[in-house]
């Protein structure tokens, strides 16, 4: 058959995406662990990008490791977040949050002195609050998740 491309340059055609993972982490009364990058304005959850052929799961993983010392197993995916294409960003973003459980009050958390400035552990409504008002949609979809056992589906 004529005119199909090989698979290596069918698949190279293909529209891509941009690829993070956050983990959702609460303490025993339910505020939220929020990290300060220090390349934003905003606060955000503990995550990050995942590399070329990472699962998003040990992306997420990984990046709470680095970022705030906790070692944590990932558990139910609870939202994803697909984000439309916008300057200076020429490709859709989905960022997948993963519930990283309850911590005690007393853990130590570390923090990655390169990219974050300080940490929180915030009521849900200021967490929401201390976001960017583009990215608070997926910690709240991320909490609703968890209270109901679902997985919830975020667009913007």
């Amino acid at each position: 058959m004529t005119g199909l491309l090989p698979p290596e340059q069918w698949f190279a055609s293909l529209p891509t995406s941009y690829l993070a993972a956050s983990g959702l982490i609460t303490d025993p009364d339910g505020r939220v662990l929020l990290v300060d990058p220090n390349y934003r304005e905003h606060w955000t959850m503990p995550g990050g990008v995942v590399e070329h052929g990472e699962a998003p799961h040990l992306a997420c993983e990984r990046e709470v490791a680095e970022e705030v010392g906790l070692a944590v197993r990932t558990g139910r995916l609870l939202a994803v977040h697909w984000s439309a294409p916008r300057a200076p960003r020429p490709r859709a973003f989905l960022s997948f949050v993963f519930d990283c459980g309850t911590v005690a009050p007393d853990t130590p958390i570390r923090l990655q002195r390169e990219e974050l400035d300080g940490y929180v552990f915030a009521e849900p409504a200021r967490a929401l609050s201390l976001m960017d008002p583009a990215l608070a949609p997926r910690l709240e979809a991320a909490l609703r998740a968890r209270d109901r056992g679902e997985t919830v589906y975020v667009t913007s």
